[in-house]
């Protein structure tokens, strides 16, 4: 627990640091984490026998990267395209290296993973035009406060979930799937995640109806999210993702939410012009 504790405060300075600096570190970290978690994608799916295409998959997770990074969002079609063509050729010049099933999972994993680290980079650089936003502690870039909002909110969805189902959980969410997941902590989550992201909409002077109904959204696709790599866990036979992370396993544990909530965190502050407001 107190190596949990020492990693997780290390963590959170260093996302801090991140975050706040933006620009050119904050898009090589999230090409740092990307890239980190599609190894251990691969090397979850090789416990099954299925060897994926790994370096066609890491250059699409580049080229997905670069899009986000040049604010090129539509040629991420093309990057999406000729990478999974190339994957899906490479069973026709490997026949019998790759095999069809395991090109199909180096495919979704490129979109699985390279779309929400390259819409996590866009959600940085949202609103670069606008006068930043003043607050209690002084001024933020507009893209920082949503990622500060993306991330609070869903470190909150977890959090609650854990404590609220820990405290009075007693009907199982996917027992199937995740048997600690109780219908109570999935509703603690809503309600504490609701609370947090209205609370962050206050400080960033940001519209509460809509930070409330964010919340409530952040906290449906983070546990959707959640439990898609358990289902990736349980497929390949893995309890973790890896260890890069003392006590917190590997990146694709500790982001697996995220790459739910930072696609919602875009899109949703797109379509309601929440920077416009």
């Amino acid at each position: 627990m107190l190596v949990r504790i020492i990693t997780g405060v290390i963590g959170i300075a260093l996302a801090a640091l991140v975050i706040q600096t933006g620009g050119q570190l904050f898009a090589l970290f999230a090409l740092l984490l990307a890239i980190l978690a599609w190894v251990e994608y691969v090397r979850a799916f090789r416990q099954k026998g299925e060897h994926l295409s790994f370096l066609v998959g890491t250059l699409g997770l580049v080229g997905l990267w670069g899009c986000a990074w040049l604010g090129k969002a539509e040629v991420m079609g093309a990057v999406i395209t000729l990478a999974v063509l190339a994957i899906f050729l490479e069973t026709v010049l490997l026949h019998g290296k790759v095999s069809f099933p395991a090109a199909g999972l180096s495919a979704a994993g490129i979109m699985y993973l390279g779309l929400p680290f390259a819409h996590l980079v866009s959600l940085r650089g949202l609103g670069a035009g606008l006068p930043p936003i003043e607050t209690s502690l002084g001024a933020f870039e507009p893209g920082c406060a949503l990622v500060w909002v993306m991330f609070i909110g869903t470190w909150s969805s977890d959090s609650f979930a854990y404590f609220v189902g820990s405290a009075i959980g007693k009907h199982k969410l996917c027992p199937a799937i995740s048997p600690n997941k109780t219908i109570e902590g999935a509703m603690g989550a809503v309600v504490g995640t609701t609370a947090m992201t209205v609370a962050l909409g206050a400080f960033f002077g940001l519209p509460l109806p809509l930070m409330a109904l964010l919340g409530v959204l952040i906290a449906i696709f983070g546990t959707l999210g959640d439990l898609v790599e358990s289902v990736a866990k349980r497929h390949t036979g893995i309890k973790d993702s890896g260890n890069i992370i003392p006590g917190h396993g590997g990146i694709w544990d500790r982001f697996d939410s995220v790459l739910f909530t930072a696609p919602l965190v875009y899109f949703f502050a797109q379509f309601f012009e929440l920077l416009g407001h």
